[in-house]
C-alpha cells in the first residue's frame, strides 16, 4: 500500500512539474516576442498616408446578431467616414431574431435616400453563424477590399484613409488595427480585460510583424483583400474562430498580414462575467479548434523552424489555461508528497523565469499603448496594482477555459454564441435589466466555488507545516477561483 502511494505521489508531482515545464516554455515564447517588438520599436513608423486621389471601392461588412442597444452607433460610425460615399458600400448582415431587424430597417432610410449604398441583408436560417453570414455576403461583394467591424465597435471617421493606403504591394492580403476600449475604466472587470488585450495588441502582433511570424486576423477593425479571402478558400464555419482559421489558411497560401499599432478602433468590452465567459468559451474552444485543423499543415509547410514554433505556440497559446488549471489542482498532491519524503523545493525556483518572463511582457505593455494619457509613473502603479489581480483571475478561469479547450480538440459541437453588448460607456450605465442579458448559471461555476474552498485548505496547510514554498501560489489560486463565483453568481442574481 505505502508503494502505491509513493507511487501516485511520484506521478502527481510529475504531472505538475510537467504542466510547469509548458507554461515555462509559454512564457519564454512571449518574452521572445517582447525582444521583437523592442527591436521594432528602433524603426520608424511604415505607415503610409493616403494621397488623397486614390479611393479603391470598398465593401463594409458588418455581421450582427440581435445587437439593438448598438447597432445604431455602429452604423452613424460607419456611414460617418471621410471616403468618398460612391466609393463604398455598407453590407449589414442581419441574422437578427428579434426587433433589431426593424430598428437596422428605420434607421439606414434616411442615409440610403441621401446617396448611402446600403444593404440590409437578412437570413432567415444562421446556417455556418457569423462565418456564414460573412460567406454569404461575399456573394454579393463589389469592393476590391472587404473591411469587417463587430456591433460593438465605433471606428474613426479616418479608418479606410488610414488602412486603405497600407496595402502597398500585391501580396499584403489584411491590414489589422489595434483595439481600443472604450469602456476599459467601468469596473474591475473591464480594466483587466483591456490589461490582457493591451499585451496582444502591442507586444505579440507587433513582435510577430516584426519577426515575420504568423499574425492573425482579430476578427473585426480590419480590412481584407478580396482576393486573398477568395484564394484561401472563404470563410468556413467548423470552427468558433473563423478569423483565426482564415488568418492563417491565407498566410499558408503566401499573403502577408500587416498590422497598425497606431491605429486604434475603439469598442466595447463585457461589463459582466456571464458575458466574458461566453466570449472566452468561444476563443478557447475556437482556438483549439482551428488548432487541430491548422497546425498539421502548419507543420508540414516549408516555413523555417522558428516561425513554425512560434505558430505552434500561437495557435495553442488557449491551451495554456489547461495546463494553468492542471498545475494548481496536482500542486496540492504535490505539496502533501514533498511534504511527507521531506524534498527540498528549491529547485522550484527555476521555474520563477516564466513569472518574471510574462511580468516583463505586460510591464512593457502597459507601459507603451499608445494614446495612453497617463503619465509613466501611473502606469508602473497601475501595473504594479493590477498584475497580481490578472493572475489570479486567469488561474480562476482556468476551469472553464480547459472545458472549452478541452471541448475543443475532441470535437463537442456547439454553436456560435456572440457577446451581448449593452451600450455600456459610462459608469452610470447597467446591464442587469436589459434583454440579451444571461443569467444562467453552469455547473463549473459550482467547481470555480469548490476550488477556490480546496485552494484555500491548501494555503493554511502550508502555513500550519511551515512549507511556505505554496502558500502564496494557493492564495492566488483560492482568489481567483473565489472572485470568479462570486461575480458569476453575482452577474447572475443581479436584478
Amino acid at each position: 500500500m505505502e508503494e502505491v502511494v509513493y507511487i501516485l505521489g511520484l506521478l502527481t508531482v510529475g504531472i505538475y512539474l510537467a504542466a510547469l515545464a509548458y507554461i515555462t516554455f509559454f512564457c519564454l515564447l512571449q518574452l521572445h516576442l517582447l525582444w521583437q517588438y523592442n527591436k521594432s520599436k528602433k524603426l520608424e513608423s511604415n505607415l503610409v498616408k493616403s494621397d488623397g486621389t486614390t479611393y479603391p471601392f470598398v465593401t463594409i461588412q458588418l455581421p450582427i446578431f440581435n445587437e439593438k442597444y448598438v447597432v445604431e452607433r455602429l452604423i452613424d460610425s460607419i456611414v460617418a467616414f471621410n471616403y468618398p460615399k460612391d466609393r463604398f458600400e455598407i453590407q449589414i448582415l442581419d441574422d437578427s431574431t428579434d426587433d433589431t431587424v426593424d430598428i437596422v430597417a428605420k434607421h439606414i432610410k434616411p442615409y440610403i435616400d441621401s446617396g448611402f449604398q446600403i444593404y440590409h441583408i437578412c437570413r432567415e436560417i444562421r446556417t455556418g453563424y457569423k462565418a456564414g453570414a460573412l460567406q454569404e455576403g461575399m456573394a454579393t461583394a463589389k469592393g476590391e477590399f472587404i473591411a469587417i467591424f463587430d456591433a460593438d465597435f465605433l471606428p474613426n471617421k479616418n479608418f479606410l484613409l488610414q488602412t486603405i493606403p497600407q496595402f502597398t504591394s500585391d501580396d499584403i492580403g489584411v491590414v489589422q488595427t489595434r483595439w481600443e476600449h472604450i469602456n476599459e475604466n467601468y469596473s474591475l472587470l473591464t480594466r483587466l480585460q483591456a490589461f490582457q488585450l493591451n499585451v496582444h495588441f502591442t507586444v505579440e502582433q507587433t513582435g510577430r510583424e516584426s519577426a515575420d511570424y504568423m499574425l492573425q486576423f482579430n476578427g473585426t477593425g480590419g480590412v481584407w483583400r478580396t482576393a486573398t479571402i477568395l484564394d484561401a478558400g472563404g470563410w468556413e464555419s467548423d470552427t468558433l474562430t473563423e478569423d483565426l482559421d482564415l488568418s492563417y489558411r491565407a498566410q499558408l497560401r503566401g499573403w502577408k498580414i500587416k498590422y497598425l499599432e497606431e491605429v486604434g478602433s475603439p469598442a466595447e468590452l463585457p461589463a459582466e462575467m456571464i458575458g466574458l465567459k461566453s466570449q472566452q468559451y468561444r476563443w478557447m474552444k475556437g482556438g483549439a479548434e482551428t488548432a487541430k485543423k491548422v497546425l498539421p499543415t502548419v507543420w508540414a509547410s516549408s516555413l523555417p523552424r522558428l516561425k513554425k514554433i512560434h505558430a505552434v505556440g500561437h495557435l495553442l497559446s488557449s491551451a495554456i489555461f489547461l495546463f494553468v488549471f492542471l498545475a494548481g489542482v496536482f500542486s496540492v498532491p504535490a505539496l502533501v508528497t514533498i511534504e511527507l519524503l521531506m524534498w527540498n523545493t528549491n529547485f522550484f525556483a527555476l521555474f520563477l523565469v516564466g513569472l518574471l518572463s510574462i511580468g516583463a511582457v505586460y510591464f512593457v505593455a502597459s507601459l507603451y499603448v499608445p494614446g495612453e494619457l497617463q503619465s509613466r509613473t501611473r502606469r508602473i502603479i497601475r501595473f504594479v496594482l493590477l498584475f497580481p489581480v490578472f493572475l489570479a483571475l486567469s488561474m480562476g478561469l482556468s476551469l472553464h477555459n480547459s472545458i472549452a479547450v478541452l471541448q475543443g480538440f475532441f470535437g463537442k459541437q456547439s454553436p456560435f454564441i456572440r457577446t451581448p453588448k449593452f451600450n455600456i460607456v459610462s459608469i452610470d450605465d447597467t446591464f442587469s435589466k436589459k434583454q440579451y442579458f444571461n443569467k444562467k448559471l453552469t455547473f463549473s461555476t459550482i467547481g470555480e466555488g469548490i476550488l477556490s474552498i480546496y485552494f484555500l485548505w491548501a494555503a493554511c496547510y502550508g502555513i500550519m507545516t511551515g512549507n511556505s514554498a505554496f502558500v502564496f501560489y494557493h492564495g492566488l489560486l483560492a482568489i481567483g477561483f473565489g472572485t470568479i463565483f462570486f461575480y458569476s453568481v453575482k452577474h447572475a442574481t443581479s436584478r
